[in-house]
Formats: structure tokens, C-alpha cells, sequence
């Protein structure tokens, strides 16, 4: 199934000397994929000379004469910049030209643009940020990572419809596991908002295990885990600390005498196996659920190899329908609000 990316070539740290690169090797592993590079022109073309490479056919530049600043506020980015490239990008998506967009740009532009240009989803409240986290299983999916602080049950229930399904496309599992995240598994445990959130899933027809506990993320207990934006940002952040922690003191302790340099240098083979089992950049990709149409954020500091990967994962989403299937399992839940909205077209 052929598949058209936008990528905002100019977004991020690094702009067209990380996005260029990432989106050549896209291509060249998937025959089917087309991508469209929206940003400066001249200042793509040039990237793609350094790369000895030309526009094709499958391979795009749509000009936007304005770039989105990191420190740009959301509000400024909206009214001052509508012929940026992160805008035009969501816009093709809108359009139908595109079948997704990334970004590693501005995350709150990003997410105020794409929710005022696309809207949300029928029955959908809030859009919702969920990644991939690594775990002894693999990766554990999450979210909200931080779009929403203060959520109700209703809400938790329909992020849940979400992730189930971003689950499902990314990860090829039908039926994916979900964990409510709590201070205790028993079901008298926690706040009113998450007691409620479990009745929810426990009448729902999804594949609800119970509660989990912050643990449970990196065991892998289960496919999906769902919480507020509070609690998930906390968490992400509290565990890349703990890596760079981790990082750091076994750097220092390799290094403290010759006899422990002598064993880093024995070790190095397992070192490098542990650092690429969870290296951050083969989980980069942020989705933002609940809009009518496919959006993916990438790190701002992303490289090509990571921000290749958030490539990968907006492929995933629009060649395994996602938008389709958060509507259908919105509607088998009964939560499908408004019936009154146009369908979605981004996937067509």
C-alpha cells in the first residue's frame, strides 16, 4: 500500500541535516512509501546535493517560507506562522495529499496547530500523547505523556480506545493487554478519577488487565499502560533521569583506575549490546491521538537514525488505519458523540 509522509524538513535542533538524511533511508527500505519534505527550498535542495541526491517522483519539496523557533509560543506559531512548515505539513495531512505528518519541532505548536487545523476525532474529547517505552518484553506503550493534567474517567476511557489501537497497528497485536496506572493493583486503591476509569474498562470491550503499578511499565505487565498527563510526564521523565543516571555512574566506575578500564575493555561487547537494547532513539516517535488525521513528534534533538524511526512509526499508523480503528472501537464502546462530522479522509 503506497503511503505519502509530510515531514517538516526544518523542525527540530538540527532542521534538513537530520531530516534529509532520515527521510532518504525511509525510502530506500520502503518501496511503497512517498515523502514530501515541506520547508525552505533552497536550503533542502541543498541538503539533498550534500547527499548526492535529487527529487523523484517519490520524493518531493513543498516550499514554506516560514520556520517554527523551538522557544516560539504556541499562540504566536498559530497566528504569526501560517506558512510554516509544521503548519503546511499538518495541512497536507488535512488535505488528504499526505497520509501523515512528522514533526521534531516546537511539541506545544505542534500540538496546537494540528488540533486547531484537523480537530478532533468523533467522540474524542482531548488529543492524547503516547509512546514507546522499553521494557523486558520489548516496549510498553503509554500515555498521556503530558497533554492532559487533569483528565476525568470518560476521558482515561477513551485514551485507552486510542492506545489499544495505536497497539494494535505499530505492534501488529489484535487484541493488546491495557494497564490503568495506580499506587496499588486492588481495585479500592487510588483517587476517585481512576477507581471510576477502571469500572469503565472493566465494562468496556477492551482487553483491560487491572491496575498496575510504575513497575509494572518496564516489566512489561502489559501492551498499553494509561494514565493522566501529570502522572505520565512525571513518570517519563523521572525515567530518563534514572537512565542518564545510570549512564553516568557506570561511565565513572569504568573509568576510576587501570584495572577498571582494563574490564570496560572486556566488557565492551555486552556494553554495546545493553546500550543499543535501550538506546531512546529506537523509541522515538510520539503519537498524538484523537485528531482526524496522523501526526507524529519527534525529539528535538532527535539524529537521523532516531528521527528515521518516528518515520517509521507515522508509516505504520497510516498503512494500518489507525484512524479507522480508534473510530470503529469508539463506536463499539458507545462513545461515538458526534455523529454529525464529516468522515475522515486523511487515510484515503
Amino acid at each position: 500500500m503506497d503511503i505519502t509522509i509530510a515531514i517538516d524538513a526544518m523542525g527540530g535542533d538540527h532542521g534538513p541535516h537530520v531530516t534529509v538524511p532520515a527521510a532518504l533511508r525511509a525510502l530506500k527500505e520502503d518501496e511503497q512509501l512517498n515523502i514530501v519534505l515541506v520547508g525552505l527550498e533552497d536550503t533542502i535542495q541543498a541538503e539533498l546535493k550534500s547527499h548526492k541526491a535529487t527529487t523523484s517522483p517519490r520524493l518531493r519539496i513543498h516550499h514554506a517560507s516560514e520556520v517554527v523557533l523551538m522557544d516560539e509560543s504556541p499562540q504566536s506559531a498559530m497566528k504569526n506562522k501560517k506558512d510554516s512548515s509544521m503548519r503546511v505539513a499538518i495541512n497536507l495531512t488535512k488535505s488528504g495529499e499526505a497520509n501523515a505528518c512528522v514533526s521534531a519541532g516546537n511539541t506545544g505548536a505542534l500540538m496546537a496547530t494540528a488540533r486547531f487545523v484537523l480537530k478532533t476525532l468523533p467522540g474524542i474529547e482531548r488529543p492524547a500523547i503516547a509512546s514507546a517505552l522499553p521494557s523486558e518484553k520489548g516496549s510498553t506503550y503509554m500515555l498521556d505523556l503530558g497533554a492532559n493534567a487533569d483528565c476525568t474517567a470518560e476521558q482515561l476511557l477513551q485514551f485507552a480506545v486510542m492506545g489499544a489501537m495505536l497497539v494494535s497497528c505499530v505492534e501488529h497485536k489484535p487484541n493488546p493487554s491495557i494497564g490503568l496506572l495506580n499506587i496499588g493493583s486492588e481495585d479500592i486503591k487510588g483517587n476517585e478519577v481512576v477507581k471510576r476509569t477502571g469500572e469503565l474498562l472493566r465494562e468496556s470491550h477492551l482487553n483491560f488487565y487491572g491496575n498496575i503499578e510504575g513497575d509494572d511499565i518496564f516489566k512489561g505487565t502489559t501492551d498499553l499502560v494509561v494514565c493522566d498527563g501529570f502522572v505520565g510526564n512525571v513518570a517519563l521523565k523521572t525515567t530518563e533521569g534514572l537512565a542518564h543516571m545510570m549512564g553516568k555512574f557506570l561511565t565513572q566506575e569504568f573509568k576510576k583506575n587501570w584495572l577498571s578500564k582494563l574490564m570496560a575493555l572486556c566488557a565492551m561487547p555486552v556494553l554495546k549490546a545493553f546500550k543499543k537494547r535501550l538506546d531512546p532513539r529506537r523509541y522515538n516517535g510520539a503519537s498524538f491521538l484523537g485528531l482526524r488525521g496522523v501526526v507524529v513528534k519527534s525529539h528535538g534533538g532527535a539524529d537521523a537514525f532516531a528521527f528515521y524511526h518516528a518515520i517509521h512509526v507515522a508509516i505504520e499508523e497510516a498503512r494500518n488505519g489507525v484512524l479507522r480503528r480508534i473510530t470503529e472501537q469508539l463506536e463499539i464502546e458507545h462513545i461515538q458523540k458526534d455523529t454529525t462530522i464529516a468522515p475522515v479522509t486523511a487515510e484515503n
